[in-house]
């Protein structure tokens, strides 16, 4: 089966629809699939329900989403670097489930592990805790928390082969992983695509059966979210 698609758009276009539940991989601005956010902006699709450590920045990454109000609700641990998702929180124009970030992640992984739900003790006696089951054990009060297998999972690696094995690169591979092992389709978009075979087997981060479409961006952006530099 060929998983390589000719463009983020072609990748999507057959697949993506108003009302769906994504996860997109990245951690604030790095190790995003920026050409497939940017091909979900272009598709137009709305009420769209995201699940991301966070929601870019204005103007980049998940931000573009915001600015284009094609998102109706947010599944997130860290939401302070965008001024647009405050402004549409505070107005009640977009939803947030806000969740710890192991929790998201737990979440995610074992919505990829099929384990329906889990018990921890993060977030007890706090908002994160309201209208959740509370159970003791030995002793400890813990909150269920049920995993999230979002329709389609859009994420960043830095190497595909053809089947779809991928390798990551550094802190890149942050929610990724997490992200393309849940998603029921999961589109990724990589900067090197190599032949079955080339990639050694220790150095494949996620196998291909996770992955069902592969998408080339050999020069993306990486736009960093603070540069900082000493005088």
């Amino acid at each position: 089966m060929n998983k390589i698609f000719p463009s983020a758009a072609d990748a999507l276009k057959d697949v993506i629809q108003d009302g769906q539940m994504l996860a997109v991989g990245g951690f604030g601005l790095c190790g995003i699939p920026e050409a497939l956010i940017d091909a979900l902006r272009d598709s137009g699709k709305k009420d769209l329900t995201v699940i991301s450590n966070n929601a870019g920045i204005d103007g980049f990454g998940l931000g573009k989403l915001l600015e284009t109000h094609q998102i109706k609700k947010m599944i997130s641990s860290y939401v302070g670097e965008n001024k647009e998702f405050e402004r549409q929180f505070l107005a009640k124009e977009l939803e947030l489930e806000f969740t710890p970030q192991g929790t998201l992640a737990e979440k995610l992984r074992a919505g990829g592990a099929g384990i329906p739900a889990f018990f921890t003790k993060t977030g007890v006696g706090t908002v994160v805790a309201d209208g959740k089951e509370l159970r003791e054990f030995d002793g400890e009060t813990y909150v269920m928390e049920r995993s999230l297998v979002p329709d389609i999972a859009l994420v960043k690696a830095d190497v595909a082969d053809k089947s779809g094995n991928l390798r990551f690169r550094l802190t890149a591979r942050n929610f990724n992983p997490a992200a393309a092992m849940a998603g029921k389709l999961c589109i990724v978009e990589v900067e090197k695509i190599v032949e079955v075979g080339e990639l050694e087997p220790d150095d494949i981060h996620l196998p291909g059966i996770y992955v069902h479409r592969i998408v080339l961006n050999a020069t993306p952006e990486k736009r960093i979210e603070k540069r900082t530099i000493s005088t």
